[in-house]
């Protein structure tokens, strides 16, 4: 259906990619939890976890990765530094300092 993906985290791209490459890699914590989000079509099967932490409010933005209060791999400097998408190759682009 579509070639290219753009994920965005509170009105920011956060990752965007080629369609394959990003269901198949994806480098961000945010798009690695939208994917693991995607039910199981067996009801047996339990429910994907919730991310920990309360949405951040999109109009008083923290510093840093707005992700960052929900990472599982969050540091220092991603509660300082607001990541930029860089390339990792063939057009894939992430916005995370641990990519």
């Amino acid at each position: 259906m579509s070639t290219r993906v753009a994920v965005m985290y509170l009105g920011r791209f956060v990752e965007v990619s080629p369609a394959d490459e990003l269901f198949q890699r994806p480098l961000h914590p945010y798009t690695r939890a939208l994917l693991a989000a995607v039910p199981e079509p067996d009801p047996d099967q339990p429910a994907p976890a919730a991310l920990p932490g309360e949405i951040a409010s999109a109009v008083d933005l923290l510093r840093g990765c707005r992700f960052a209060p929900h990472c599982p791999l969050v540091q220092e400097r991603c509660r300082q530094e607001d990541p930029e998408l860089r390339e990792f190759g063939s057009g894939h682009q992430a916005a995370c300092h641990l990519a």
